[in-house]
């Protein structure tokens, strides 16, 4: 069994990684009939939750263990970390187990890329982020290899997090517009990508903001009940585009409104069932919450590659019957 530890993976080139993150997931979307699907399983604090998100097809079965503590980085913590595991179907042997908290971010950044193919306009060159932590810069990432931005505003409640932000992207070659609140993020922006780490429900910004305009808002920061970063009236003018929709209206931004939503799921894009953005869409949201079949694609991922490092972890009996015989 391989143990893959973030070290591993942070030597990996960051180009050629985040390209191969889209295209296992894009593979992964266009075959999801065969996947075995359900909600993650959560257990809730006043402080945090405590995530299990499993997926398998007819070959392995993967978990993803996931938290979310948002007061962590006053302690010196990381607000989200992750383990996952990838296991063979016929055997049920774990085949490897990885650290999973740099590629959260990375197949988050992944599918935020594959949502904007086809949900933003294609001479979309502004682009306003609200929240400034551990995933901004991912997601940045992500849409410069779909456009060419000429603008990033953005907003974060943390001076110390803009100025993180400002660091990082320094030598991007793109203007940097730092913004006094989310509504001025919001003004002139052609995506808008929500994420904050806040458990509660929030209004970021109102629907008057963006009324009128052809916008794609990717909120992918509303991930369980209670949580939530956009206006309501927002959704009730929108089309909206999930990943998958029963785990969604426990968690998303959906969770705020009445009853049964109509949503797209987006494999049916990817597959060509439902269309991207036409002509008659105005502001499409993604309301991205993070399932299970995202980690899946990096686990599959790093198996194929075969990095880590073999190690015993399991016990090997030499009878299997007789496991008992290992504590002589």
């Amino acid at each position: 069994m391989k143990l893959i530890t973030a070290k591993d993976i942070s030597t990996l080139k960051f180009s050629e990684l985040f390209q191969d993150a889209v295209r296992y997931l894009e593979a992964d979307l266009g075959r999801w009939q065969e996947f075995k699907k359900s909600s993650r399983h959560a257990v809730h604090f006043p402080h945090g939750v405590f995530e299990l998100m499993p997926v398998a097809d007819g070959a392995h079965y993967t978990y993803k263990y996931v938290n979310a503590h948002p007061s962590n980085p006053e302690h010196g913590k990381l607000s989200i970390v992750a383990l996952g595991m990838l296991a063979d179907v016929q055997s049920g042997y774990p085949q490897l187990v990885a650290d999973m908290t740099l590629l959260t971010a990375v197949r988050t950044a992944a599918m935020s890329a594959i949502a904007a193919k086809h949900l933003a306009r294609t001479d979309s060159s502004v682009f306003g982020i609200i929240g400034c932590g551990a995933q901004s810069e991912f997601q940045v990432y992500a849409m410069r290899q779909l456009f060419p931005p000429t603008e990033i505003r953005y907003f974060d409640r943390d001076a110390e997090a803009m100025e993180k932000f400002e660091r990082n992207l320094a030598h991007s070659g793109i203007t940097l517009t730092r913004c006094k609140n989310a509504d001025e993020v919001v003004r002139t922006a052609d995506i808008i990508t929500t994420c904050i780490c806040e458990k509660a429900k929030v209004r970021l910004f109102a629907y008057d903001a963006v009324k009128g305009r052809d916008v794609f808002i990717n909120a992918i920061g509303g991930d369980c009940p209670g949580k939530t970063e956009l206006d309501p009236e927002i959704l009730r003018n929108a089309r909206i585009v999930v990943e998958f929709y029963e785990q969604t209206k426990k968690e998303g931004e959906i969770q705020n409104l009445a009853g049964e939503t109509a949503c797209d799921e987006m494999w049916e894009i990817v597959q060509g069932k439902k269309a991207g953005r036409t002509d008659a869409d105005r502001i499409i949201v993604f309301d991205s919450v993070g399932f299970a079949l995202a980690d899946f694609s990096m686990l599959r991922m790093l198996h194929e590659r075969g990095i880590g490092v073999d190690v015993a972890l399991l016990p090997e009996p030499h009878n299997p019957k007789n496991l008992f015989a290992l504590f002589r």
